[in-house]
């Protein structure tokens, strides 16, 4: 019983690690939270 509390605890680690790496909002990958992009605007004067 005690191996396979550990197995499912180390194999939670490895998914929540492989979880937290692979989704990350700040690489404008098209989902999630995207930088803004400056864009120019044109005034009349």
């Amino acid at each position: 019983m005690t191996e396979l509390l550990l197995f499912t605890g180390v194999m939670a680690l490895f998914g929540l690690a492989f979880w937290l790496t692979t989704d990350s909002d700040d690489d404008n990958g098209g989902g999630g939270l995207m930088q803004p992009v400056l864009v120019p605007v044109r005034r009349q004067r």
